[in-house]
């Protein structure tokens, strides 16, 4: 499975992703519901007043983690995101069976994440406000507590797809990285990471209200 997605397990992902996006799209407060604005966590956060040069890396990655088309084997509607995250790959599909791989960065154990979602933002460089659980056990979380301005030097990167599930943030983000040594690796805190050029490519292709999917990694570990 290092190079083809498994068939089987793609057919059935793709059925419970198109069951999981209904569901989230009929509650989701893009589609009329919930008033998100009213509750603090979920204000959209500010993007930088500015574009930064960004520097590419792609290169420098293996060839399974750089960005390449590929045929999956099975037809997928146009526009689905599924990730794949034990073998570090996110895949959008074009429609029929070809899709764009990305070499993605996960969560490492423990702090990993799976399901169903719909992208509810989008942002470009990002302010980053991390969780209160991070908060509390990182140190460098603690000192933008209050929030980090979008810059080449926040983890975000320069761009962010929000992941919200039954209308609400799902706290875990589709990202850009100033870390492009993680991808293909399992260290972040469970938000999905690409290179910065990898996340504007697929910023730019999806649109708020597209369906992903998160696959159940079996051994995601830091190891590698």
């Amino acid at each position: 499975m290092s190079q083809q997605f498994s068939r089987r397990r793609f057919i059935a992902s793709s059925l419970v992703l198109a069951v999981g996006a209904s569901a989230a799209r009929a509650e989701h407060p893009f589609y009329g519901g919930t008033d998100f604005t009213r509750d603090a966590s979920l204000i959209p956060p500010a993007e930088a007043p500015q574009d930064f040069p960004i520097q590419s890396y792609e290169q420098n990655l293996p060839r399974e983690f750089q960005r390449q088309q590929v045929t999956i084997g099975v037809n997928n509607p146009p526009g689905v995101i599924v990730v794949d995250p034990e073998n570090r790959h996110l895949y959008f599909m074009l429609g029929g069976d070809q899709g764009i791989r990305y070499g993605v960065g996960v969560g490492r154990e423990g702090f990993a994440w799976s399901g169903n979602a719909v992208i509810g933002m989008k942002r470009k460089w990002p302010r980053w406000l991390p969780p209160e659980s991070m908060v509390e056990r990182d140190p460098h979380a603690q000192k933008w507590a209050n929030g980090m301005p979008g810059g080449p030097e926040n983890p975000l990167g320069a761009r962010a797809l929000y992941l919200f599930a039954n209308g609400y943030d799902t706290l875990y983000r589709i990202h850009g990285t100033n870390e492009p040594s993680s991808i293909g690796k399992a260290m972040s805190s469970g938000c999905i990471r690409m290179l910065n050029e990898d996340a504007v490519d697929l910023f730019e292709r999806v649109h708020v209200g597209s369906p992903v999917k998160v696959l159940a990694a079996q051994n995601n570990t830091a190891a590698n």
